[in-house]
């Protein structure tokens, strides 16, 4: 999780929204990095983990990726989740929840969260994806990155 908030230092240090995510093979060895790219893309869909989950979708095959881990440091999104799911990534862990989220971002146009954890999106498919979160050892370091970010922080 600390390298996924460097990830999410890193996208807002170049005007992106301030996500991160890395995704970890079987042995434990970063194999792909990610922060959010909507500015530098102009595309909305570009969160950290979507992007991520299609590049290692390209990458990698199916068995490879179910031993992998995303870590990630907000709770993905449905969309986000959806990625993940058809990537076939088996483990997601999440620094912050969602709610957590809405709690910083409030009503600002730049991220209008949903009402939904990752888990409801999981139990709607067919793979017993690993979900762990929130971690609360590194709410105060994802959340210092947020800080100034968002109109309610």
């Amino acid at each position: 999780l600390m390298e996924a908030n460097r990830e999410a230092v890193q996208a807002r240090s170049t005007g992106n929204t301030p996500f991160g995510a890395v995704l970890v093979d079987a042995s434990g060895e970063i194999i792909m990095r990610q922060g959010n790219a909507e500015h530098d893309l102009h595309d909305a869909t570009a969160h950290a983990e979507f992007v991520l989950a299609s590049r290692a979708s390209r990458t990698y095959d199916k068995q490879y990726l179910w031993g992998c881990t995303l870590y990630t440091t907000c709770e993905p999104c449905p969309m986000c989740t959806g990625g993940i799911y058809w990537a076939n990534i088996g483990k997601i862990v999440f620094g912050i929840t969602e709610e957590r989220l809405l709690e910083m971002t409030g009503a600002d146009d730049k991220n209008p969260t949903f009402h939904m954890g990752a888990e409801k999106i999981i139990a709607a498919g067919q793979k017993e994806i690993a979900l762990e979160g929130p971690v609360p050892e590194m709410e105060e370091e994802i959340v210092a990155v947020h800080k100034g970010f968002w109109d309610k922080t």
